[in-house]
């Protein structure tokens, strides 16, 4: 089964299949989403930790080799490479939004320049690569990302990143809503359990992007 047909929701369950997609490289960048330090540290007790043990290894094991895979073919290609981390700009964290106050796991605290904000060694951005900062789930609301894409040129996103029903689905709405083609790679994102990143790759596909593997996107550049 391929792109086409995987990942179809109640309302797109008999749709027709999509056109073949082509990306001109030049109009077209990647979105590195939230993969920082923070989420690759060890929970504080062993229950917790082994509660989130197969997320941990879906990163290790999947998300940050796939997504080093398409930032070093992406880089040698010319392709644009861009990265959006979650960091306030305060030591308090006084200009996070709401939802990053509230308690929870949503709860927030990441001063721009302390390690645990920043991007996981293994897929850390150049020196002349964008980083957007966010205190907002959507990459876009937060930040002048939309208009910097614009400036770019850039019509179409291909976004990686976590979490997948969090601030990977955020973002993906809302460049869907401003317009830019949008493809979502689900071997490059994770949720915190298989059954969420599924559920909102279903939810996503066809209407706000196209989801596809990272195979499968090499089949696409004009």
């Amino acid at each position: 089964m391929g792109w086409k047909t995987r990942h179809r929701s109640f309302y797109y369950a008999d749709a027709p299949e999509p056109a073949d997609m082509v990306l001109k490289r030049s109009e077209t960048a990647v979105l590195v989403v939230d993969i920082q330090n923070t989420y690759l540290e060890p929970k504080q007790d062993a229950a917790e930790n082994a509660r989130w043990e197969p997320f941990f290894s879906r990163m290790r094991e999947t998300v940050i080799p796939n997504t080093a895979r398409l930032i070093a073919q992406c880089r040698a290609d010319g392709v644009e490479v861009m990265f959006a981390r979650i960091a306030c700009l305060t030591a308090d964290g006084r200009d996070r939004s709401l939802s990053q106050k509230k308690p929870g796991f949503n709860y927030l605290l990441l001063p721009k320049d302390r390690p645990d904000s920043f991007i996981v060694e293994a897929l850390a951005p150049l020196d002349d690569e964008i980083c957007v900062l966010k205190t907002t789930d959507s990459a876009l609301t937060g930040t002048n990302l939309r208009l910097i894409l614009t400036n770019m040129g850039v019509r179409n996103v291909v976004v990686a990143g976590i979490f997948t029903d969090q601030c990977i689905s955020s973002t993906v709405r809302s460049l869907a809503d401003e317009s830019f083609n949008v493809i979502v790679l689900e071997d490059c994102c994770a949720a915190g359990t298989d059954e969420l990143h599924q559920q909102e790759l279903a939810i996503l596909n066809m209407i706000y992007c196209h989801v596809v593997r990272l195979s499968e996107l090499e089949s696409f550049w004009a």
